[in-house]
């Protein structure tokens, strides 16, 4: 096996990461006509991430030259404080990203039953004493497997130490990780996205004001390029991919058909589309305003319908604790008093 892992790719976008997000561009173009007509105004943000960066600047050049968005070179506003939110909340760096303690569930299930298993496994096909191999190196060599997989379309000679239920098993302990730092692990982790989620409830509140008093949409379309660590918190935040139980070290066997797996909610390229439609023949005046909304590019039921279509206004009523009530600041704010990071959660 060939190392061809370079540290000058390091937090930089893969061709196949380029190819996705022109491909996309492309696709969302050709299913909303109308917005990504010639001439109608793009606005994108993103964060400061190179592999952010040019994701944005890929997403665009996948919309062609015929699109005139005022010149090839769309501006690209910076915004980490939307785009990276996490990394501005006091509380979550200090409780959950910098906190041993608060990964204590995917600590115990690296030394569970069901990893030991795996590198007995891994341990033999190497021919290794099992010793010299630790939960942690088994997983670079899964992962290692995957992004030979995504990056280059190859099977890699790393996928051949792992079975099908090696892999569940490697996945669970990744999801895990999601679900204590970006999921439904700690209320901190999703409240910290309700700044993200206040703007796009922001930018569609002006929309409908716009559009009541018959002036041109300002921005009838906007990209927002952030990151996983963006997406999930947002999604938890909406209540989605909720299980019964809280995943951990100890119930691997119950979650086989848990709704929380990382791999299918952000994948590579995921992507979270809020449409507003303006609806000319309707009953009543709340009907006016729908919203869709589109997750990996398939509709997503609305959690208190069930429906795939929304009023706007149903839409913000279900969530107008949020809307209302989140205060990223106060929320963000290291305690005062000395307690104990895992009481604190």
């Amino acid at each position: 096996w060939p190392m061809w892992y370079e540290e000058s790719l390091d937090g930089r976008l893969a061709p196949q990461g380029r190819r996705d997000m022109e491909q996309l561009a492309r696709r969302m173009a050709a299913r909303f006509p109308a917005l990504f007509a010639a001439r109608r105004r793009l606005a994108l943000a993103s964060s400061s991430k190179h592999r952010c960066l040019q994701s944005g600047a890929a997403f665009r050049r996948g919309l062609g030259p015929t699109l005139d968005f005022g010149g090839d070179e769309v501006e690209v506003e910076v915004n980490d404080s939307l785009m990276r939110f996490f990394d501005h909340c006091a509380k979550f760096v200090a409780l959950v990203e910098e906190n041993d303690a608060a990964m204590c569930q995917v600590n115990a299930f690296k030394e569970g039953p069901e990893m030991k298993k795996v590198l007995e496994k891994v341990a033999s096909a190497l021919c290794l004493p099992v010793e010299e191999l630790n939960a942690d190196l088994v997983q670079v060599a899964f992962l290692t497997c995957s992004y030979e997989l995504a990056i280059k379309n190859v099977t890699s000679p790393w996928c051949s130490l792992f079975s099908e239920e090696d892999a569940k098993v490697l996945e669970y302990l990744n999801d895990l990780k999601q679900y204590w730092k970006r999921g439904y692990g700690y209320d901190i982790n999703s409240r910290s996205s309700c700044v993200l989620f206040q703007d796009i409830f922001q930018h569609l509140d002006k929309a409908v004001e716009e559009s009541k008093s018959s002036k041109p949409i300002s921005s009838p379309l906007i990209v927002q390029v952030g990151h996983a660590e963006t997406l999930q918190p947002l999604l938890a935040l909406m209540g989605y991919f909720k299980d019964d139980e809280p995943l951990l070290a100890t119930n691997y066997a119950r979650h086989a058909q848990r709704k929380f797996r990382s791999g299918r909610i952000v994948p590579y390229a995921a992507n979270l589309v809020f449409v507003l439609y303006h609806c000319d023949h309707v009953n009543a005046s709340q009907e006016e305003y729908q919203v869709q909304l589109l997750l990996n590019e398939k509709l997503l039921s609305f959690q208190h319908s069930n429906e795939t279509t929304s009023t706007y206004t149903e839409l913000k009523d279900y969530y107008k604790d949020i809307l209302e009530n989140c205060h990223f600041k106060e929320e963000c704010e290291l305690p005062k008093v000395n307690v104990t990071a895992v009481d604190e959660l």
